[in-house]
């Protein structure tokens, strides 16, 4: 029989979305912690691109940007392809929490170690990356002054700036879904997630690798305003993800009667 190599219909892209959820709920708390630390390190390795594009640019200037989001979709690019979980993708079990697939227990389960998971693999890859004496010279000066940034803000600004982010983050992951092959995959994730980091929208991952890298940088930022914005951007993330592109998709898709496109 020959292959069949046209996208998936958003239809048949939900019933996908639904049984990987089901799947992810249902991992063994061993593998599922593995595979969140994996995640968490693989966006730290995106940042950590992103740091060395943006070292000597200006980062207000478009087109550094650009190429620093590029390069930061690696993170989920590694997260997609090579497989691992991530809390900001993983809004998108919503949709099988919705249809009963899963419990609500199951579902924050998954999130409550996904998120811990991701926590240490970004912190441990920061820590890496402080015994490596790259934060020494320009790069490191980047980092503390991008730290600061984050740090700086209105508790309003970053749930915005997350909802906004992760609503980027869950329309790759749901667009990765669509094709068949590894090629595929990439060029869906790269394009949402150039988007988000060039808009200057917020991460939570992201900022678990940030944050800390900012301090070993030598950036003056009192801890309690990092876990505060940390905080506020994850609540944003969950918003955009779980509130926003998951049950959208899913009243369009699952909700009663599938959708025939």
């Amino acid at each position: 029989m020959p292959q069949d190599h046209d996208a998936y219909k958003p239809a048949e892209m939900a019933a996908l979305v639904e049984a990987v959820g089901v799947a992810k709920a249902r991992l063994p708390l061993a593998r599922m912690l593995t595979l969140a630390v994996l995640a968490g390190a693989f966006i730290g390795f995106g940042g950590a691109a992103y740091l060395m594009v943006m070292t000597g640019a200006d980062p207000g200037f478009g087109p550094a940007r650009l190429l620093g989001g590029v390069v930061f979709a690696l993170g989920l690019i590694l997260v997609i392809v090579g497989g691992a979980e991530l809390f900001t993708g993983n809004a998108l079990m919503v949709m099988a929490a919705v249809e009963g697939k899963i419990t609500p227990g199951e579902l924050a389960l998954n999130w409550a170690v996904v998120y811990v998971g991701n926590f240490f693999g970004a912190v441990g890859l920061a820590l890496a990356f402080g015994l490596t004496g790259m934060l020494e010279g320009p790069m490191g000066e980047t980092a503390a002054r991008l730290a600061t940034a984050k740090a700086g803000g209105s508790a309003l600004t970053w749930l915005v700036k997350g909802a906004l982010c992760n609503a980027l983050v869950c329309l790759a992951v749901w667009l990765t879904f669509s094709a068949r092959d590894t090629t595929g995959k990439i060029l869906a994730i790269l394009w949402p997630i150039t988007a988000f980091v060039l808009l200057g929208l917020e991460h939570s991952i992201a900022n678990m690798f940030f944050f800390p890298l900012g301090l070993l940088a030598g950036a003056d930022v009192a801890p309690s305003l990092m876990l505060g914005s940390l905080f506020w951007v994850t609540l944003g993330n969950v918003l955009g993800g779980a509130g926003g592109v998951a049950p959208a998709y899913r009243h369009a898709y699952l909700g009663g009667k599938r959708g025939q496109r």
